[in-house]
């Protein structure tokens, strides 16, 4: 038996083998599952970085608009508003996900992991 060398843990739910990917602790069936399992973890990470960005530009444009400074306060002004359009998409983005749900049957934002496939 030869043992592997390249088998490294890349957090709690994943471990990459040689031969056998990407496997979760329940058992990924298939790449669709994992997209399932990482669209959860983008809308929070898109929602974390919406806040960011709105604090900063928020920031930035009072800033600049308090030191009579027209051109920082523009770019707190970009700031918010490439935030607010980022979010328009993110939340497009979801109830699109969300419609083909129903549509399809398919469950993507909610996947059952390790249940027998029939």
């Amino acid at each position: 038996m030869v043992k592997s060398i390249f088998a490294f843990n890349i957090g709690d739910q994943f471990w990459v083998r040689p031969n056998q990917g990407i496997k979760g602790a329940a058992g990924f069936g298939s790449i669709g599952e994992i997209i399932s399992n990482l669209l959860q973890n983008i809308y929070v990470l898109a929602g974390i970085l919406l806040f960011v960005l709105l604090i900063i530009g928020g920031f930035s444009f009072i800033i600049g608009a308090g030191e009579d400074n027209p051109e920082k306060a523009k770019k707190g002004k970009q700031a918010i508003t490439a935030a607010l359009i980022g979010f328009a998409i993110i939340f497009c983005s979801f109830w699109i996900i969300k419609i083909i749900q129903i549509v399809t049957g398919l469950n993507i934002l909610a996947p059952t992991f390790g249940e027998p496939k029939i």
